[in-house]
């Protein structure tokens, strides 16, 4: 199963994969982008050339869309206004999930605004293989470096799968401003993610559903999820 999340409006940088978070058992998850580029026919365009041209403008427009189905199981919840972890019942996860769809923006402690799905990756952001830093706030070799730390090679080409980094999917593409695959993007709004801690795709819940079935504890549930800039987030 996939390791899967969704974070609650309230959660901060600090709180990691353990606070205002509900982890969700995926057995599926289905990305898909839809690119709009409006387009025209040119006419006469067959006459000179013998075949037709289509001329289309790419103006950076595109719909991006998460769709995850799988299993909510009991587990225990932290979060940050009550300090405790508790556990809750399937059934009440569920509730509490329905609930946040319901929400607005406004009531951070309902709504989610960010779904995580950690994936294995065995290039960091700066096109190196993944290592570790003997300074642990810096997780790529060239930020490491830069900053007089000693960066210790974890994966290679022969590497098992089971031994890449897990790391949040994402939109991003690796390399500063103007550099490596971010040429000619002056003012990029995210980054390639080099901790399972990093944010992954935020926007909101379009739809979520669940079936209670009297032979199991485990409910099974889908959910459509959509990137946006959300306001308010």
């Amino acid at each position: 199963m996939s390791r899967v999340y969704l974070k609650l409006q309230a959660h901060k940088p600090s709180n990691g994969l353990t606070t205002n978070v509900i982890e969700l058992k995926a057995t599926s998850v289905s990305i898909s982008v839809s690119k709009t580029i409006p387009s025209f026919e040119v006419p006469l365009s067959g006459v000179a050339t013998g075949e037709s041209i289509t001329a289309a403008l790419d103006l950076g427009m595109a719909s991006k869309t998460i769709s995850v189905s799988g299993v909510i199981l009991d587990q225990t919840i932290t979060k940050s206004e009550l300090g405790d972890a508790i556990k809750f019942t399937a059934h009440e996860v569920a509730q509490m999930i329905a609930s946040g769809v319901d929400s607005t923006g406004f009531a951070k402690n309902q709504a989610f605004n960010e779904l995580i799905v950690l994936i294995p990756s065995f290039v960091a952001s700066d096109y190196n293989f993944r290592g570790t830093c003997s300074i642990t706030d810096h997780k790529n070799k060239t930020d490491c470096e830069a900053a007089g730390g000693t960066w210790t090679q974890t994966v290679d080409a022969n590497s098992e799968r089971s031994a890449g980094q897990n790391v949040p999917f994402n939109f991003a593409s690796r390399g500063d401003n103007n550099a490596l695959d971010n040429v000619g993007v002056p003012a990029k709004i995210s980054s390639f993610p080099d901790a399972d801690t990093d944010t992954g795709m935020t926007g909101f819940i379009r739809s979520f559903s669940c079936e209670m079935s009297a032979e199991t504890f485990e409910l099974g549930f889908s959910l459509e999820f959509e990137t946006a800039l959300l306001v308010p987030s």
